[in-house]
């Protein structure tokens, strides 16, 4: 599945997939579910997960500045906060989105 339209409306992101369905996530839902390993930790070989310390997500965390396509496989947000780092499969904005497998 693939995304033919992605806006940001307010504070959620549309997004229309190539099967016809829309999406609608809340920015601070997509900000919070960064996947990057600043946010998520790392796994090492046997598994374990090493993350830095939380830190408080402020207001700018959650504007959203522009979207930048990452091949034809992902999404890459970039905001206020200048955090951008956090790459988005499409299978896993779905998931994000709670209309994909498992939401």
């Amino acid at each position: 599945m693939r995304p033919v339209m992605i806006e940001p409306i307010g504070q959620e992101l549309a997004v229309k997939w190539d099967d016809g369905s829309e999406s609608f996530v809340s920015l601070e839902r997509l900000r919070r579910a960064c996947p990057c390993a600043g946010c998520k930790g790392e796994m090492d070989i046997l598994g374990n997960v090493y993350k830095g310390e939380e830190r408080p997500l402020g207001p700018a965390a959650f504007r959203l500045l522009r979207v930048v396509n990452v091949g034809t496989y992902a999404i890459q947000p970039i905001w206020g906060d200048q955090h951008a780092t956090g790459i988005y499969s499409f299978d896993y904005l779905r998931l994000v989105a709670g209309t994909g497998p498992g939401g």
